[in-house]
């Protein structure tokens, strides 16, 4: 059973609400692959190759997709344009469960001594600092002791925006002037949290020096295991799913730069590109642990598969 309980009612009705946009759009244009059709054949599939592309799930992705469909059209003989979007939906779920996407309880944290420390990258503008507030939330919701860390020093609006999410939530912050070393206050943060839980650390969203990029979350990593050697336990990247193929390439950016293992993709409400969820997943490997639907503290949902993939394709179609 989940920290919060299982999947509840009130979080699949916003989780729907959320996807909305991306739903109403593949239902039109799945409606129109398939009009005056039985029987899902190749032109139907060619069809529902542009549905997922124009949805951000990416061409390789989607090319799995697609192949996985003809073996399954191939092994039951006959797969009507009825049965379409079931099949789809177990073949997306399948295929989420092999990029490690599994159902987990993303706030129950392992068992061990000291503080669990998730180092959050992104770039500027994706709702990091937003995603780091509502996750503060989560997790003194459920019992955890959290300190924050306003490791984003430049620019003084981050450390800004940091201290009302931490005094809106309730946690302590850590945090120097603008301009100061990020490894600093990194430092200073694990230093002052060892009583904490969980210790969440921003960092500057910069991508337009990999180089410096790499060289300043390399140095901000060594200086927090001088504190707690295995720091950072979680580097959580932040994508805005708004952003449709850019996400795709500060995904790329940020796993060259850093080991980045666990995925948010905030903003689904917003647009009609939910799939780059699915799509990020399968060409990263890389867990996608939560999904932002909206501007709420409570909007920052816990990502589960099933329940995800039921919202984006219609969960009695």
């Amino acid at each position: 059973m989940a920290l919060f309980g299982l999947f509840n009612k009130k979080k699949k009705e916003s989780l729907d609400k959320g996807l909305e946009k991306t739903k109403e759009s593949v239902f039109k244009k799945l409606s129109r692959a398939i009009v005056g059709k039985s029987k899902v054949d190749d032109e139907v599939l060619d069809n529902l190759e542009e549905v997922l592309i124009s949805s951000d799930v990416g061409v390789d992705t989607t090319l799995r997709i697609i192949e996985r469909i003809e073996e399954r059209v191939q092994r039951d003989k006959y797969v009507g344009t009825d049965e379409l979007n079931r099949v789809l939906k177990e073949e997306i779920v399948d295929l989420l469960k092999e990029n490690n996407s599994t159902d987990y309880d993303a706030l129950s944290l392992p068992e061990g001594h000291g503080p669990y420390v998730i180092m959050v990258v992104g770039v500027n503008g994706v709702g990091k600092t937003t995603t780091i507030g509502k996750l503060a939330h989560k997790f003194k919701d459920a019992g955890k002791s959290v300190v924050l860390g306003a490791a984003d020093t430049f620019r003084a609006a981050a450390v800004d925006q940091l201290v009302i999410w931490a005094e809106r939530v309730g946690v302590p912050i850590v945090k120097q002037g603008m301009g100061a070393d990020p490894a600093s206050v990194a430092f200073d943060t694990l230093s002052k949290a060892e009583n904490a839980d969980v210790v969440l650390i921003d960092t500057a969203g910069r991508l337009h020096n990999k180089i410096n990029l790499m060289n300043e979350l390399t140095k901000i990593k060594k200086v927090m295991q001088k504190v707690i050697p295995d720091a950072p336990h979680e580097i959580l990247l932040v994508l805005d799913g708004s952003t449709g193929q850019n996400a795709y390439e500060q995904a790329k950016q940020f796993t060259l730069a850093t080991e980045v293992n666990a995925l948010a993709i905030t903003k689904l409400d917003g647009t009609a590109k939910g799939g780059v969820v699915i799509g990020i997943s399968d060409q990263f490997k890389i867990p996608v642990k939560y999904i932002g639907l909206g501007e709420g503290m409570e909007d920052l949902q816990v990502f589960r598969k099933n329940e995800f993939v039921d919202s984006l394709f219609g969960e009695n179609a």
